[in-house]
């Protein structure tokens, strides 16, 4: 029922989204508690709990469509190179 996700990114690469999303989430939360009227700090923190999220999880969505876009051109430039009208 539910698919198994594989990591995709490295363990630095986690470690490293890790502390940005904490720190991100730490400076956006006192910079919201300064100024409460900014909606923009909800959304920062939003961005960098994902950020944590992806690091101990270790699977990147975004990365993951980038992959799968590259296999999906690797294909195409391999069809375009076996025909060759010449």
């Amino acid at each position: 029922m539910f698919k198994r996700i594989k990591p995709n990114i490295g363990i630095l690469n986690a470690m490293v989204r890790i502390t940005a999303g904490f720190t991100l989430m730490s400076y956006c939360t006192i910079r919201a508690l300064k100024r409460p009227y900014s909606d923009t700090n909800i959304l920062w923190i939003m961005i960098g709990a994902m950020k944590v999220a992806e690091g101990i999880v270790r699977y990147c969505p975004v990365t993951a469509l980038v992959q799968t876009g590259m296999k999906a051109n690797d294909g195409k430039k391999e069809q375009e190179q076996t025909f060759n009208p010449s």
